[in-house]
């Protein structure tokens, strides 16, 4: 299985969007990147990933409230996990479900950019307000916010966003 180039360029051109146009998004493209989250791999495939979508003027408004890195958006997916369906590791009772549910998100946020939607992964929130605002019960477990929409005309990456280090400094092979 070999990697393709134009994966590497999808990643490499994805910026995080910090100002929108007020276009909405269309519920055709947004089903399609939920559906590229409903497909992301979780631990032993337990899918406790449970995502909420915030289109509505409404919802935009209790998002406001939660964060102050809403950047305008029209729309934003709030991705939680079900604590009570998690795989958790034997020996540690370590949980799969912030590490799923940033799988989820991953698929969604590279998938979103394919279809021509910026986002922002936001973990700056307030996760009880996020409970209160929107009816989260205690089981389900909120930790990635991405703020989306179409990128305004003069939407830009940050300076540093292809700034990235070399390899050598950040993997290492061991017998490879």
């Amino acid at each position: 299985m070999k990697v393709s180039c134009d994966f590497l360029r999808l990643a490499a051109e994805r910026y995080s969007v910090r100002k929108f146009s007020d276009r909405p998004i269309e519920r055709d493209i947004m089903d399609k990147i939920l559906e590229a989250g409903r497909l992301a791999p979780t631990a032993c495939n337990g899918q406790p990933q449970r995502v909420l979508v915030l289109s509505s003027k409404e919802s935009m408004e209790k998002l406001r409230k939660c964060t102050e890195c809403h950047f305008d958006a029209t729309a934003a997916i709030l991705v939680c996990y079900d604590k009570d369906v998690c795989w958790k590791r034997g020996y540690d009772g370590k949980s799969s479900g912030d590490i799923d549910a940033s799988i989820v998100t991953t698929h969604m946020m590279l998938a979103a950019w394919e279809l021509g939607i910026g986002t922002t992964w936001v973990m700056y929130f307030m996760p009880e307000a996020m409970r209160e605002e929107f009816g989260i019960p205690q089981n389900i477990e909120p930790v990635a916010l991405l703020v989306m929409g179409y990128p305004a005309e003069d939407a830009n990456p940050s300076p540093g966003h292809a700034t990235r280090k070399p390899l050598a400094e950040t993997v290492t092979y061991e017998h490879f």
